[in-house]
């Protein structure tokens, strides 16, 4: 009930904002238009609100020295505001007065909650923006990206700024993650065990595991909102629309899939993050009781995936990673995380114009995005990063140990091409919320009646989408 009132709140001061913080009335589009000249020298205040610790923090600091340089008038204050949820709230609040910082780390359903209020600048102008720019070095930039620039950019990270349903480009990825699977190599090429390509290899995997370890539970799923969207995904089957009728999950090729993981649960091979009860990530690297010897989780999770080093400095087992299984292989689906950045719209243009010019220096930077993603665990979003030689050096270092960071960074870059996302608009957070509640509630309640019990949890889900939508 406390989300439904909090939603109905915001939904009418969100309305309220759309007035008094743009001056926009019915009609009104989001479209940010270049000023003539671009950016004009002027002397600017630009606030970055994000998630990062004090080590990336730094990272930033440095590359805002190097990005002073530049643009000496462009001043850059940024902060941590919890973690992504923190964020938007925060910003979801402010928005209502006007007081939205300059730039901020969002998800996509983020960047259309904010747009109920058209706060989000859009950066078509910007990105096509042919105008020249002096710095202060003496140096020239055109405001745009370059065709070169675009192409750089890992396409599925790029394109997730435009998954609105208008045509228009409202963010820019800034350091992404993704789900992989870790697995117990040791114990894999002890028995002679072949990593899975495909969901029927997978099951085929879990049944092999239980005849030689009848305790273990082979699989371990941190995220079951991922799973059910990766599979509508691979699939392509129906999950959401940004127009028309937005919650379309609730189909039988979905079930199919949903049953087939509770046959999975009852035999004892997956737990979840919700059924377990934590991060799966726990079973994967016990030594003692229940184990798996299969996780899938976040990439930049890699850290938590590897096994404590005993007196002698040895780990008690080498960890593989590979990309999840597929539907088709030959056709793969992969789930695109981490956070993007948008710029919100200001009385003042040139604000607009100097906080593009600031993630854009970020962005493109293949030095920043190397260093950032070699600290955070999160892979950078251009393709150039591998011209940077320490980066090369650190992916060259990768392996099941020390370096599994590293490995989990390079099957990420790998696996480019697989990338996607789902389609964003005002309520799509809440079709993620609730499936994978569904998933859970279907894999773990006991009944005889299987189909009844997809029946009801599907309804329900659909229920509390349109509710609070």
């Amino acid at each position: 009930m406390k989300k439904r009132i909090i939603a109905a709140l915001l939904l009418v001061t969100m309305l309220f904002a759309t007035v008094v913080m743009t001056g926009c009335g019915a009609g009104a589009v989001p479209n940010f238009e270049v000023p003539e000249g671009g950016y004009d020298g002027s002397e600017v205040t630009i606030t970055f609100y994000h998630t990062m610790d004090a080590t990336k923090r730094a990272i930033v600091d440095a590359y805002i020295e190097e990005f002073n340089k530049l643009y000496p008038n462009i001043h850059i204050v940024h902060s941590q505001v919890g973690g992504y949820d923190d964020v938007r709230d925060q910003i979801s609040t402010e928005i209502t007065t006007g007081n939205q910082p300059n730039i901020a780390y969002c998800y996509p359903d983020h960047v259309a909650l904010f747009n109920s209020a058209l706060a989000v600048a859009s950066l078509d102008s910007l990105i096509d923006s042919k105008i020249e720019l002096t710095r202060a070095d003496g140096t020239t930039e055109v405001l745009g990206l370059t065709k070169e620039q675009i192409n750089d950019f890992i396409e599925g990270y790029y394109n997730e700024g435009a998954q609105f349903g208008d045509g228009l480009m409202y963010s820019l990825p800034f350091s992404k993650s993704t789900e992989v699977l870790y697995y117990n190599k040791t114990f894999f090429d002890a028995n002679g065990l072949t990593v899975p390509t495909t969901w029927d290899e997978m099951e085929a995997l879990c049944a092999r595991i239980k005849e030689l370890d009848p305790t273990a539970i082979p699989l371990g799923y941190d995220s079951e909102s991922n799973w059910f969207i990766t599979m509508c995904e691979q699939y392509g089957s129906d999950y959401t629309s940004a127009s028309g009728d937005h919650f379309l999950f609730d189909n039988e090729e979905n079930r199919a899939f949903v049953k087939k993981f509770r046959e999975w649960y009852q035999k004892g091979y997956v737990t979840t993050q919700t059924i377990y009860g934590n991060y799966t990530s726990g079973l994967f690297i016990s030594e003692t009781g229940t184990r798996s010897y299969m996780s899938i989780g976040s990439s930049a999770g890699a850290s938590h995936q590897t096994p404590a080093k005993d007196a002698d400095g040895n780990r008690p087992f080498e960890v593989g990673i590979a990309s999840i299984p597929q539907v088709n292989p030959e056709n793969p689906k992969v789930i695109s995380q981490g956070p993007s950045v948008c710029i919100f719209k200001k009385s003042n243009p040139q604000e607009v114009v100097a906080s593009w010019l600031f993630v854009k220096f970020l962005t493109t930077n293949a030095l920043f995005q190397a260093e950032f993603g070699m600290s955070s665990g999160y892979v950078p979003v251009i393709k150039s990063v591998s011209e940077i030689p320490a980066y090369a050096d650190f992916l060259a270092k990768a392996d099941g140990g020390d370096y599994l960071t590293a490995l989990s960074a390079k099957v990420c870059l790998d696996q480019a091409d697989a990338y996607y996302t789902s389609p964003a608009f005002n309520g799509s957070s809440e079709a993620r919320s609730q499936v994978g509640p569904l998933l859970v509630t279907c894999m773990t309640t006991a009944t005889d009646d299987v189909d009844a019990l997809l029946d009801q949890a599907f309804q329900t889900a659909i229920d509390e989408c349109e509710y609070m939508n």
